[in-house]
């Protein structure tokens, strides 16, 4: 689910190559056009808050402006280069936002206090491009900047509160401009979307608030300023429905360059405390940012990492972690704390299905697809740690067929205990060789084990196949598929001038969804209490359209529904813990323990981005 592209270089890049007016006729779609046209009138004179208008989308976009005055509020000397200016004295509209993000493109020469006056090009720019979806941002580009005065004093700041946030988050889109807000006037008072893009560029601050995204990679973190919204009891606020988008997140970074001031490590649950204050930005990696001129302290709250209880003797225990692209290339102690964490926080499950498991040479792409000696290197280091002397059980993929990262065809890959269950071996599982029911009624077993089903299904172009096999456990036949749905690559974020948002990445899910539970209905109409348990990566909600046609027909249940909703989640994403990652059971699947077991999404040092999902029952 991580980018793929150093956020840092992607937003320098995309923003010096896509700079551009906003054209009237584009607005429905959310377009950037070419440089406006150069026969629009010079606007002199004119205010921060005439600029950024009553709507998302400037009055004046594509006009040159003179004489555009403010203090400045905030520098930006790394990434997006520029600066904040905000106007002190203030119009009486709730809608217009005060502040402004000025484009510089190299290292400002201004400083925080001053008083500046500004020529320039209004233009609005589309943070992750045309395709994204994702709102444009005011800014004045091309300027010309004089210094008035300095060490004047910042504008007071905007406090967002809990009592400030309206609960409501977007307004429907226009179904005439295709479902864009970009057009509706903004009603800051009954809307979040309208109440932040309301203080777009403008000097905000935030009290004490609790973390819900942990410390990632890029420096910064997710807060919540509503301490009750859709809390859970580790700290994290639960993305529950597609209407439970969850108001109160904030992501905050920080202006100052990391080599004078490391960015503090904080773990969901933790609170950032004190004041945390600067202008609110709007980026490609979620949407409106608090830009921390003066950043608050990390209160570390001592989350700790969950360990599932050990299966009973007669109690098979099934789990599914994603490993995240694992190859032998990877250092030791990755290997060694992923093998640790099956020890000790998954109590050494009987059947493990791993998904991402990279090939032999990892993201070199040199047509390797065996993955023998990473999954060696893994069940190695299990042993290693303490655990059982995993045996294994894959197909390998045709080369860069399975899509994720080039070269390293990942592929889902079942590890078992063997001395305490089976695998059932029926040879023919290849690449491209499908796997099918037969048997005779109250006895099904597949044709191949293991196999993966429909692999000539377009649904599973560029994507992981499901792998299925059989085990048996105290006599009695067990029926595993091993999966990797499509990813949501492709998908509007929350925060897309679309509302709601364009999710197009579901199609594909859609699809594999019914590959998947039409295969699991063939088991059941032979043999009617047949063991069968769907794991792994589906990419989506438990709520969404794909988990409804995995259960379709009463062929599956989705176990993490048998959590309290405070407890489903697999995977923390802009601040909201949500499921990805599911086991599902068949109905012969009388009574389970369902657990998913959070060692990594809620931290800021992961051994992957998955938390894995175990499940035990007695066959």
């Amino acid at each position: 689910m991580s980018s793929s592209i150093p956020r840092s270089a992607g937003r320098t890049v995309a923003r010096s190559a896509a700079v551009s007016a906003v054209v009237a006729s584009a607005l429905a779609a959310g377009l950037l056009a070419g440089s406006s046209s150069a026969a629009a009138e010079d606007a002199a004179g004119v205010r921060v808050h005439d600029i950024q208008g009553t709507t998302r989308v400037s009055p004046l976009v594509g006009k040159q402006v003179t004489g555009v005055t403010g203090i400045v509020t905030g520098v930006r000397t790394y990434g997006s280069r520029g600066f904040w200016i905000q106007d002190p004295e203030a119009d009486a509209n709730p809608a217009t936002s005060e502040g402004l993000f000025v484009f510089t493109s190299s290292v400002p020469t201004v400083a925080v206090g001053d008083a500046v006056s500004l020529s320039g090009t209004v233009t609005e720019y589309v943070p992750g491009g045309l395709n994204s979806g994702n709102q444009s941002l005011t800014q004045l580009s091309k300027p010309v900047v004089t210094v008035l005065s300095q060490g004047n004093a910042v504008p007071a700041p905007v406090t967002i509160s809990a009592w400030s946030v309206p609960d409501a988050y977007a307004p429907e889109g226009d179904p005439a401009a295709g479902g864009s807000v970009n057009g509706l006037t903004l009603d800051p008072e009954t809307y979040a979307l309208d109440y932040y893009e309301s203080l777009e560029g403008t000097n905000v601050r935030i009290g004490s608030s609790r973390v819900v995204g942990a410390t990632d990679p890029y420096a910064e973190l997710w807060v919540t300023v509503k301490p009750w919204e859709n809390a859970n009891r580790r700290g994290g606020t639960v993305y529950g429905s597609y209407e439970s988008q969850n108001t109160g997140r904030l992501q905050i970074q920080s202006l100052t360059p990391l080599a004078q001031q490391p960015f503090p490590k904080a773990n969901v649950g933790d609170r950032l405390t004190g004041t945390t204050e600067g202008p609110l930005d709007f980026n490609q990696f979620g949407g409106y940012t608090l830009t921390a001129r003066t950043l608050g302290t990390v209160v570390d709250r001592g989350l700790e990492r969950e360990t599932t209880d050990r299966q009973h003797r007669n109690e098979l225990a099934v789990a599914t972690y994603n490993v995240e692209n694992l190859d032998p290339s990877d250092p030791q102690e990755k290997f060694d704390a992923l093998a640790k964490a099956v020890v000790d926080n998954l109590a050494s499950p009987d059947i493990l299905a791993l998904e991402e498991i990279q090939d032999n040479t990892g993201a070199k792409n040199d047509g390797t697809v065996a993955a023998d000696q990473t999954v060696k290197k893994f069940t190695d280091a299990i042993v290693a740690a303490g655990g059982p002397a995993y045996a294994w059980r894959s197909v390998d993929p045709e080369n860069n067929k399975d899509g994720g990262e080039p070269g390293g065809n990942i592929r889902q890959v079942f590890l078992f205990n063997p001395e305490r269950v089976s695998f059932t071996d029926r040879a023919g599982g290849d690449a491209t060789t499908a796997t099918a029911v037969t048997g005779r009624k109250g006895d099904a077993a597949l044709t191949v084990s293991p196999g993966r089903i429909d692999p000539a299904n377009t649904a599973w172009e560029s994507s992981r196949k499901p792998l299925a096999g059989e085990f048996v456990f105290r006599g009695r036949t067990v029926f595993v598929i091993a999966n990797h749905f499509g990813s949501k690559g492709g998908d509007e974020s929350l925060v897309s001038h679309h509302q709601p948002p364009n999710r197009s990445s579901e199609a594909k899910r859609l699809l594999q969804a019914q590959a998947v539970n039409a295969f699991v209905k063939d088991i059941v109409a032979l043999e009617k209490q047949a063991d069968v348990l769907v794991v792994g990566d589906i990419n989506d909600f438990e709520f969404s359209g794909t988990t409804q046609a995995l259960t379709d027909g009463g062929a599956l249940y989705p176990a993490v529904k048998s959590l309290p909703r405070g407890e489903r989640y697999s995977y923390v994403y802009q601040g909201n813990s949500q499921v990805l990652d599911q086991i599902l059971t068949s109905p012969g699947v009388h009574h389970f323990e369902y657990d998913s077991v959070h060692i990594n999404a809620e931290f800021a040092d992961q051994d992957s981005d998955h938390d894995p999902q175990v499940l035990r029952f007695r066959p």
